[in-house]
């Protein structure tokens, strides 16, 4: 998918440090180790689109046995029966990324399989049914912008029914998404309107506003490096495979209570 408003894209990385736009299966399999010797509970695997990584079970297996909750953040496309019974064992969560129920709304904002085959509603329900059916802890992302700050989804959310339903502003970030993300901007006043809209959830919606977003998240680049957003651009630390994570992390700004203000630690 090519949706505009991604703020995760790393063609700043594939053309500089990482050519080849992602680390090798090993060094992958350290980096999960060396988190979790750091400490961390919890490690989700995003993208892009991270069921097209061919050891992402691997991965995800590395984590768990590792003693860290799983989760992985994904599209949907590569969620087959296959692959939902494979890593059941191993994976906690699956997030799925849904902006809009709207094909037409999907096609313009670029979730759609190679930008034109946008996911139906049937789609979206098949997919749901079947998480559920595995016993996967379901969360929803989705992310308010232009194209869908008026769109209700209350009655598709009631289905659903997830643990966790985060909506999240969308976000300029400078390098990532600066050539699109004007049409997708939103200001503070119309991300309360989708909030507003949907009150009635208020036990399962995490909203999370452009302020909320930088500087709290933990996060990893495909060459191994931790990385921040806190002033709306990427800043990278150096590769954790070289000077651990502890230190590593020392590089990047990271705001543990602004993590928890919004709602970051939960039963997971």
């Amino acid at each position: 998918m090519r949706c505009g408003f991604c703020f995760a894209t790393f063609q700043d990385v594939k053309q500089t440090v990482l050519p080849k736009g992602h680390l090798p299966k090993d060094d992958a399999l350290r980096i999960v180790k060396l988190l979790a010797d750091a400490g961390f509970q919890k490690i989700t695997f995003a993208g892009g689109e991270p069921t097209l990584c061919p050891w992402l079970t691997e991965l995800i297996v590395e984590a768990k046995n590792a003693g860290m909750t799983t989760m992985i953040v994904t599209n949907g496309t590569g969620l087959s029966n296959s692959f939902l019974k494979q890593n059941r064992e191993y994976l906690d969560w699956i997030a799925i990324s849904i902006d809009s129920i709207s094909p037409e709304t999907n096609m313009a904002s670029g979730r759609a399989i190679s930008g034109n085959r946008p996911l139906s509603l049937a789609q979206y329900q098949l997919l749901i049914a079947q998480i559920h059916q595995f016993g996967y802890n379901l969360k929803i992302n989705t992310v308010i912008n232009r194209l869908n700050y008026l769109e209700d989804l209350n009655e598709f959310i009631r289905f659903a029914n997830p643990k966790r339903w985060k909506v999240l502003q969308a976000l300029p970030i400078v390098g990532q998404n600066d050539r699109k993300i004007d049409a997708f901007k939103i200001s503070q006043q119309e991300f309360n309107f989708f909030l507003h809209t949907h009150r009635k959830l208020h036990h399962l919606l995490v909203p999370e506003t452009n302020s909320q977003i930088l500087g709290s998240y933990v996060m990893v680049d495909p060459a191994g490096r931790f990385f921040d957003n806190f002033e709306e651009k990427h800043r990278y630390s150096m590769s954790i495979l070289e000077v651990g994570a502890q230190q590593a992390l020392t590089q990047v700004h990271y705001d543990a209570l602004k993590f928890q203000d919004r709602g970051g630690i939960y039963d997971w």
